[in-house]
């Protein structure tokens, strides 16, 4: 499988380790993509032109992930300052607003969208500032959107069309209030909708069933990407062989590994004010 991310970066700020280390959602992905055996991972985003841009980058480097199409931009990178809780949860304390993520958008070019028409699938989340891209970008590619806790049906219905795989998270609903949301989102025909629900079991849903996951117990270091790491192992296995099960065992040993370590995927750095 060939995948392609385009959007965020940042770098987790972990306070009580005075670290930080490469992250984001599609970042996240990308990484996991290539440690779950895909064929070929690439991703396009916004780089700063300070130390934390030049880590990100250095960490794809490392993993394999070609970002030969990024932008870099005068600025500095997306810093979510993060606590771990006693059970490793992460807890989010605030960041600065004024990075090149809020700053400026990517505008695919004809010469990038020949490039991403080589790819198997692309990843994008809600982070990624992308909306008005996707009706072009779903013409050379299928579209993985993570919309992650936004569940306003006027946005999801506003790009639902340009989207293949829909990922959600769901922790906070009530079984009532799922099935509620579910039954609001099946309207939109995704071709898979896959909904993450923290420490419950994860809900697949397409045309072949409703599919659960299964839950392992594992001792949790840090649970930050866990859920981009699920999406990864997810959809490389799915786009392989089409088997949903299959999909999401690989979705969780994927997520499992993420949370036995620190950061999105390791590789930290001294945090320096």
């Amino acid at each position: 499988m060939k995948l392609i991310t385009i959007g965020d970066n940042v770098v987790d700020c972990y306070l009580d380790r005075e670290e930080y280390f490469p992250g984001g959602n599609c970042v996240n992905v990308a990484v996991n993509a290539k440690r779950n055996r895909a064929e070929e991972v690439a991703y396009i985003g916004i780089f700063a032109n300070d130390a934390p841009a030049k880590h990100l980058q250095f960490a794809l480097k490392q993993e394999g992930i070609d970002y030969q199409y990024s932008r870099i931009a005068a600025g500095i990178t997306g810093q979510p300052k993060v606590n771990l809780s006693p059970d490793g949860d992460r807890i989010f304390v605030g960041g600065p607003k004024n990075t090149v993520q809020h700053r400026f958008k990517i505008q695919l070019t004809l010469e990038e969208l020949d490039y991403i028409r080589q790819f198997d699938l692309c990843h994008v989340s809600c982070y990624s500032s992308m909306e008005s891209e996707l009706p072009k970008l779903a013409e050379v590619i299928k579209i993985a959107y993570d919309f992650s806790d936004n569940k306003a049906l006027d946005y999801i219905e506003s790009i639902a069309p340009y989207i293949s795989y829909a990922f959600f998270s769901a922790a906070e609903l009530s079984e009532d209030n799922l099935e509620t949301f579910i039954s609001s989102i099946q309207s939109f025909q995704f071709e898979v909708i896959v909904i993450t629900r923290g420490g419950n079991p994860a809900i697949v849903i397409s045309e072949q069933g409703r599919f659960y996951q299964k839950l392992n117990k594992i001792d949790v270091i840090d649970t930050m990407g866990a859920g981009d790491s699920f999406i990864a192992g997810f959809l490389t296995s799915y786009i392989e062989n089409k088997n949903i099960l299959s999909a999401i065992e690989q979705g969780t040993k994927s997520a499992e590994n993420t949370c036995q370590v620190y950061g999105g995927f390791g590789y930290p750095q001294p945090l320096i004010d």
